[in-house]
């Protein structure tokens, strides 16, 4: 065969060199069948481990002489108890110490993982061989701690999530009392708070509140694919109490003003407890409940159980801290020059003589210390050394924003009343 292909001429050689190795070529390539089984997917299903369903991956055969197999992830989840720590958590799982440490050593994620709250969920992610590969903790409704080992050792990041931010609105009457228009209302209990701290310089929710008093609210909600996460801030509120009309607009420094830029924020408080019921007024021919006789009652009773928070009016200082037969635990509170305030029977007192104290700062507790016949603090104003009924004594003016502030301010204050009108007359059309 050799021989006679040697007789050939020159041309006719070549061609059939070239024949040869395109037959050659065509017998190497797959057949139908083999390329058909490359299309074909394979599905894997992973180990289910912890409270996850298995996995289903969808898998597309490759080469595996130059590609990698993919690693497979399971996942176990983790449930905070009362009382864990990572460690704890660690050491129930059978994690090792030597990865807590490497874990303590991030930048920042060491303070993150040591407020772990109870119900709370932490999900550790293995490879096929039960290494670990990853951990994922939500810190809250927006924000999430991933921790990943890569072949550079651990990373952490923190994955915020995008929240849709809406303006929802509140409006109710009071019929009985405050609290109860205002959860009637759907405020939480710390709106609530939030609202009657708006304008607690203007109004003793524990005295002043009356049937009939009205209020509107603007606030934020935010949602997270289309359910309620979480609610932010008051934007503005409307109070109109004894038929005289407060309001009060969020500024961006977090503070809250009046429409005209004056600080809501005064120098005194009207009232130094929170939602408590007034037993006695300021009276000065008063009979007094333990000796039957008329003696001027020179403040104002708070009716609360023992143990509730007592607060300073106002800044000032403490001039007496102490206790006597009438008047039980007891501290007097000098602001300046012109202004005394006087808490009596306390059941604990929380300031000394000498001490610096802040407006809002606790300095006791409501007792039944002294000449008393049940719990409730007595509250004096003083005003030059004379008693004043301290639900109706004029109070110094709070300050305005400054000219710049002001100008800040402004657009957005007319922007949101005009808003907080609108609801309210919408309301009232449909509850008149």
């Amino acid at each position: 065969m050799i021989k006679h292909f040697q007789q050939f001429p020159r041309p006719h050689k070549v061609a059939i060199s070239v024949l040869s190795v395109l037959v050659g070529l065509l017998s190497l390539a797959p057949s139908e069948s083999a390329q058909a089984g490359r299309a074909q997917p394979t599905t894997v299903i992973l180990e289910q481990v912890g409270e996850r369903q298995p996995l289903t991956l969808s898998l597309d055969l490759v080469d595996t002489a130059t590609t990698q197999a993919p690693v497979l992830v399971q996942e176990r989840t983790v449930q905070v108890r009362s009382g864990d720590t990572l460690s704890a958590i660690f050491s129930r799982n059978g994690l090792p110490s030597t990865l807590l440490h490497d874990i303590n050593q991030l930048n920042g994620v060491a303070s993150e993982l040591a407020k772990l709250y109870p119900g709370k969920i932490l999900t550790f992610g293995f490879d096929a061989e039960h290494q670990f590969k990853s951990l994922h903790y939500p810190l809250d409704n927006s924000r999430s701690l991933h921790i990943n080992y890569t072949s550079e050792g651990l990373s952490s990041h923190i994955e915020q999530a995008e929240l849709e931010k809406r303006t929802e609105f509140a409006q109710a009457t009071v019929s009985s009392n405050f609290w109860n228009a205002a959860a009637g209302a759907g405020l939480s209990p710390n709106q609530i708070m939030s609202l009657a701290g708006m304008f607690a310089w203007d109004v003793d929710f524990a005295l002043d509140i009356r049937t009939n008093d009205n209020f509107t609210v603007l606030y934020e909600q935010y949602f997270k694919d289309g359910i309620l996460v979480s609610t932010g801030n008051i934007l503005a509120a409307s109070f109109t109490n004894q038929g005289k009309v407060y309001q009060a607009i969020r500024h961006q420094d977090g503070n809250y003003y009046s429409p005209e830029g004056r600080y809501m924020r005064k120098s005194f408080l009207r009232a130094p407890v929170n939602f408590s019921h007034i037993s006695s007024n300021f009276n000065p021919r008063r009979l007094h409940p333990v000796t039957g006789q008329v003696k001027p009652h020179r403040g104002i009773d708070y009716a609360a159980r023992t143990g509730t928070p007592v607060v300073a009016a106002g800044n000032g200082v403490v001039v007496e801290s102490g206790f006597s037969r009438f008047n039980g635990n007891y501290v007097v509170i000098r602001h300046d020059s012109t202004y005394t305030t006087k808490y009596l029977h306390l059941h604990q007192r929380k300031v000394n003589k000498g001490e610096k104290v802040k407006q809002e700062q606790q300095i006791g507790t409501v007792g039944a210390t002294g000449r008393v016949t049940g719990p409730h603090l007595h509250y004096e104003f003083l005003v030059n050394g004379i008693h004043k009924d301290p639900k109706s004594v004029d109070l110094p003016q709070a300050a305005f924003l400054s000219p710049a502030e002001l100008a800040v301010f402004k657009p957005k204050a007319k922007r949101l009343m005009a808003q907080l009108s609108k609801v309210s007359d919408i309301m009232l059309a449909r509850n008149p």
